[in-house]
């Protein structure tokens, strides 16, 4: 029985094309088995990591000279049947190695966290600055402790019934009832002063490896967050209308 050869081409051009084609699918195929074997922890991240963007490297050339007769990598690897959604997310919809991926997503959760903790502490000692400065009319105390309470809400490390929330809930429940020119008597700002104290000591305790120390006094507040590389947080009370700033 003889053979007959078949010619995928009829040009040096078409030649190319199906050279490329080629090339396109070992890349897709070596990035989906990689992606594998890095899930399965088959590989060191770090070898991973380095694989991950030479391959990503090579698609991104290929693709670009190949953007006229393969517009649609997803429909090329449909037409081929590849089967490959690791690969497909990994240089069509990321374009960079997961290592990267979850590292950026890391930073971006450590920066989050730690501006919602200068903003918490910012806002423990702007309320007790001001009921040091006799500010125990209803509608100056009550802004600065619903912006606390806010700023506790935002930071997910808490747990729902964390001693500041629970206590600056109350507080806002109870202003709120309240007339909007109405003082606070001696004793209930005292006792105001005494929650958020108190609070304010719990939120540190609750953080122990995200805020290393800080350093209060009558005006100012600086604060160490390792979390994001030591990040730096200055704010200062700067008034009877001012909530202080960070900088």
């Amino acid at each position: 029985m003889s053979t007959m050869e078949v010619k995928l081409w009829n040009d040096k051009r078409e030649r190319e094309m199906f050279d490329n084609f080629a090339e396109l699918f070992a890349i897709i195929k070596a990035t989906e088995r990689l992606e594998k074997a890095y899930v399965r922890d088959i590989i060191s991240a770090q070898e991973y990591e380095l694989e991950c963007q030479k391959l990503i490297a090579h698609f991104k050339t290929l693709a670009s000279t190949l953007k006229d007769t393969v517009p649609s990598i997803e429909r090329f690897a449909d037409t081929y049947k590849m089967e490959c959604p690791a690969a497909l997310n990994r240089l069509v919809v990321s374009g960079v190695p997961a290592t990267v991926e979850h590292r950026a997503t890391a930073a971006a959760s450590a920066s989050t966290s730690a501006a919602a903790v200068a903003e918490c502490v910012q806002n423990f000692i702007t309320s007790m600055d001001s009921l040091k400065l006799n500010m125990v009319a209803v509608d100056q105390v009550h802004p600065l402790l619903s912006d606390l309470y806010a700023s506790l809400n935002k930071l997910t490390i808490l747990p729902p019934d964390f001693e500041g929330k629970i206590k600056m809930k109350e507080w806002i429940a109870r202003l709120s009832k309240m007339g909007a020119a109405d003082e606070l008597t001696e004793q209930q700002a005292r006792q105001l002063h005494f929650d958020l104290e108190s609070s304010y000591n719990s939120f540190m305790a609750a953080l122990p490896n995200a805020v290393l120390f800080v350093i209060v006094d009558e005006f100012s507040a600086f604060v160490f967050l390792p979390a994001v590389d030591c990040f730096w947080v200055w704010f200062e009370f700067l008034g009877p209308t001012s909530k202080g700033e960070i900088s």
